[in-house]
């Protein structure tokens, strides 16, 4: 569970169903995101994903219960609770995760 530079111990996983007429917002959102997780200096990998047409999970590793907090405090966690209400389905599900196990470049 190690990359080069520093162990990733922890994690987030966070599920997001947009509702069908804003998944393509959503999907806008998340790809626009990967700039601001790219300034984030505690995140070491962060991935967003889609599944179905309405489903999208974003997926981050932390070395540090600090860079954990630094994030979810961050823009891309305030924007998109900014905007759950109007893109989202449902409430965004945004799990704290321990990595047992990784590999990552």
């Amino acid at each position: 569970m190690t990359t080069a530079a520093q162990p990733l111990t922890l994690a987030f996983v966070a599920r997001l169903v947009a509702r069908d007429e804003t998944a393509d917002e959503v999907q806008g959102f998340l790809t626009k995101a990967l700039d601001l997780a790219n300034e984030e200096a505690g995140t070491v990998v962060w991935f967003a994903l889609r599944t179905d047409a309405t489903t999208f999970w974003i997926v981050d590793a932390f070395a540090s219960e600090a860079d954990r907090q630094a994030h979810i405090q961050g823009p891309i966690a305030a924007a998109l609770m900014e905007h759950a209400d109007r893109l989202l389905a449902v409430p965004p599900e945004i799990l704290p995760a321990e990595v047992l196990a990784a590999k990552v470049p």
